[in-house]
């Protein structure tokens, strides 16, 4: 129970200050992104594909460049054209629609963006000064701000296991390791999900929301 103090009448509403939260450290990560992408003669949006193309194991079409990272097809396909010119990424056939082209990291891009991540880990360093339920429920807050976002279409989808038919939320009630991974067959913490994984398969939105509805509380 929260106390009454002068400061409810003079202070902004608890979700501004958060909000402020975010975009200061969103400030902090574009300045970074900017450093990056200029010593390596590159935009922020180059930096941002490779990063991208890194993080997945399978060569990406332009249009899902496009839509994770929330730019425009021409801006993605500009940004791409450098970066093949450059010999960071390569293109080739997409493996489930020969049409279709698809870009991979080459040899050199992916050292790049190796740099890059390891450069740019100075928030993973900050986050690292909390305790471990800290990070827990932080990374538990932070994955319904962004389902939040992505449910109003503020941000692209992400491959979350809140979101996959394979996550089965609270199977074991009271347990440090409440959650199922169906495709491993193992129980999971809140510290164990991921935003962004390889395996995710989406879940039939009667499923997926059932669990999000369990998870979220």
């Amino acid at each position: 129970m929260f106390t009454s103090t002068t400061f409810d009448s003079i202070s902004t509403p608890i979700e501004s200050r958060i909000a402020t939260s975010f975009a200061r450290i969103g400030t902090a990560m574009r300045s970074q992104a900017w450093e990056l992408a200029v010593a390596n003669g590159l935009t922020p949006t180059q930096v941002d594909i490779l990063a991208l193309l890194a993080a997945r194991s399978s060569p990406l079409r332009l249009s899902v460049i496009a839509e994770q990272l929330a730019i425009t097809p021409a801006t993605a396909s500009d940004a791409v054209s450098t970066l093949v010119a450059k010999g960071l990424a390569e293109k080739g056939r997409d493996a489930e629609d020969g049409r279709a082209i698809a870009l991979r990291l080459s040899a050199s891009g992916a050292k790049l963006s190796a740099t890059v991540a390891e450069a740019s880990g100075f928030l993973g360093l900050a986050v690292q000064s909390l305790g471990q339920e800290e990070k827990t429920q932080l990374l538990r807050m932070m994955i319904k701000v962004i389902r939040n976002l992505q449910e109003s279409g503020k941000i692209p989808t992400s491959r979350m296991c809140v979101t996959c038919k394979y996550f089965d939320a609270n199977r074991y009630v009271g347990s440090t390791t409440p959650h199922h991974c169906n495709l491993v067959s193992a129980p999971m913490g809140v510290y164990h999900l991921r935003l962004d994984c390889p395996e995710h398969s989406e879940a039939e939105p009667l499923v997926a929301n059932r669990n999000w509805l369990s998870f979220a509380g």
